[in-house]
């Protein structure tokens, strides 16, 4: 009788790693790290010259990006759980794996625990947002973002300074607006057509009617599970310090403001704070809010937000459609 030698690898007989329970956001390099000087390399010298510049530059590690205060923040949130990781960040890049080396070292040289990538040479890698389970994808690459967000994906393109990634504050400050990012753009739609007053009396007749949730909703309601353990936490040890803080910040105003508070209620999702502003700039609210992150579907409001704050831009709604050139601007 002949015996047969049978060897399972530890990495097959391995438990897989379930991504349904856990938040799960994708990063591309472009909002993790700054990229400005590789990327000129790429534009004005080509593929080629770019592949040298990253193999030359290989360790040395990419300076801070739009997105990575945030990101670290949301990563330091595993230690609520550390056997079981609450919070997963995958890199989706269009970097092929050799030019993605130097973004896995630099990743290692800040100390983040990111562990999981896909490199898509020169492709578009949100394709694969709903097999990872993905509730966001960042990306400074505004086409990436604009398809993603056109086949309902929950993405945005980041924007703004890299702000100083303060090792002393521990808390992790979230910014929403409403309309067209966690609820859909059915009433920017009514004000468009009808006007401010149209558009008041409308959400007042439907005050009691939640909206249809917008591309970040689900995103919110995994921030708030993140939240739940922390209130967990905090039951079991007193002295355990909130981190994670979440905030509406809005055009609307009175008495638009009742459908918003009724429609996250009815979502079973909450915010910490709400700012109801009306046409005040919304700028100047960040300033003192100091948001790690903030997410508004109007390229006016993030332009002003983003000189001093990391925003993200969510290209969905009629607001963000391509217009459509009159006669005379029409190509000859």
């Amino acid at each position: 009788m002949i015996e047969t030698d049978v060897r399972i690898d530890a990495r097959e007989s391995a438990v897989a790693y379930e991504l349904e329970k856990r938040l799960v956001v994708g990063i591309a390099s472009s909002a993790l790290f700054d990229l400005a000087e590789a990327d000129a390399v790429f534009r004005e010298q080509g593929e080629e010259a770019y592949r040298a510049y990253q193999e030359q530059h290989l360790d040395d590690a990419l300076s801070k990006g739009v997105a990575f205060p945030f990101i670290r923040r949301l990563l330091s949130l595993n230690d609520l759980s550390p056997d079981d990781p609450l919070v997963e960040v995958i890199v989706l890049s269009r970097n092929d794996p050799d030019t993605g080396l130097r973004v896995m070292r630099s990743i290692q040289s800040h100390g983040l625990s990111i562990s999981r990538a896909i490199f898509m040479q020169g492709r578009s890698p949100y394709h694969f947002m709903p097999a990872l389970n993905m509730s966001l994808f960042l990306s400074a690459n505004e086409t990436d973002v604009r398809e993603a967000v056109a086949l309902g994906l929950p993405a945005g393109r980041v924007l703004g300074p890299a702000a100083a990634d303060e090792s002393d504050d521990q808390e992790l400050r979230i910014a929403f607006d409403f309309d067209g990012v966690l609820a859909d753009d059915a009433s920017e739609r009514i004000y468009q057509t009808d006007g401010l007053e149209g558009f008041r009396s409308h959400e007042t007749m439907n005050a009691a009617t939640p909206h249809d949730p917008g591309p970040l909703r689900d995103f919110l309601a995994n921030i708030n599970r993140l939240q739940q353990h922390e209130e967990e936490q905090r039951a079991k040890d007193p002295d355990y310090k909130i981190r994670v803080h979440v905030s509406l910040v809005t055009a609307r105003n009175a008495p638009a403001h009742e459908r918003a508070v009724r429609s996250l209620k009815g979502w079973g999702v909450t915010v910490n704070d709400a700012f109801f502003l009306g046409n005040i700039d919304k700028s100047t609210i960040m300033g003192v809010l100091k948001p790690h992150i903030f997410f508004d579907d109007q390229v006016r409001h993030v332009a002003g937000t983003a000189r001093s704050t990391p925003s993200v831009h969510v290209p969905f709604g009629k607001m963000n459609e391509p217009k459509r050139p009159t006669p005379d601007e029409a190509p000859q």
